[in-house]
């Protein structure tokens, strides 16, 4: 039964990825759009692990000057004890100082290798950076030669002569007898309110001369 449901399984995810891949091959600015998300959300974590490396940079060094400073502590009082005669505070202090002097050989180490680490981070976080501009500016050469290129089907849709019945594209026909229509309409309109205009001037200026010769 195991068998089986890891058999539907994987079956599964072949479909999914099947259909993904389809999708990816019929819109691959989406797929790149998808993929700059994905690595600014790397960088992002990068950043962070910079910033933490940095922190715990600065932790190595306080611990390791704190341990320094305790090492030099105790060798001093380990000296004053042998002085004194004090052999307890005298050994006491000499195992205090071994501890120490341990400790402050192994936080050097430490401090360097977290130094390294966080140059090697920082390298790594610059060119994940740059990497990233570079995505973004193939991102938006691509979307410009989409544009180019949606224009010029567009343009050459609306254009070019239509190979099935050697005839203009129907919408551009259409459009210009449209214009054509428009244009003719502006002229008659034109010319005819101003015949109109005109031949009621005249009417009217016969009118007015016919008035006055009736009045002398």
């Amino acid at each position: 039964m195991a068998n089986l449901f890891k058999r539907i399984r994987n079956s599964v995810e072949a479909d999914i990825n099947e259909l993904l891949d389809k999708k990816e091959n019929k819109n691959p600015g989406a797929q790149l759009n998808q993929y700059l998300r994905e690595c600014e959300r790397e960088v992002e974590k990068t950043r962070n692990l910079v910033e933490r490396q940095y922190l715990l940079k600065q932790e190595f060094m306080k611990e390791l000057k704190e341990a320094h400073q305790m090492a030099l502590k105790r060798q001093h009082q380990a000296q004053v004890a042998e002085k004194a005669g004090e052999n307890e505070l005298q050994e006491f202090a000499e195992r205090e100082y071994v501890v120490y002097r341990d400790r402050t050989e192994r936080l050097e180490q430490a401090k360097v290798q977290a130094v390294q680490q966080l140059e090697e981070l920082e390298r790594k976080y610059e060119e994940m950076k740059h990497k990233l501009k570079d995505m973004h500016i193939k991102r938006m050469e691509l979307m410009g030669k989409e544009n180019i290129s949606r224009a010029n089907y567009r343009m050459n849709r609306l254009l070019k002569e239509n190979k099935l019945d050697n005839h203009s594209y129907p919408r551009y026909d259409e459009m210009e007898n449209y214009l054509e229509r428009l244009e003719h309409q502006v002229n008659s309109s034109y010319h005819r309110n101003t015949i109109d205009a005109k031949i009621a001037k005249l009417e009217n200026d016969a009118k007015n001369k016919e008035n006055e010769s009736i009045s002398l």
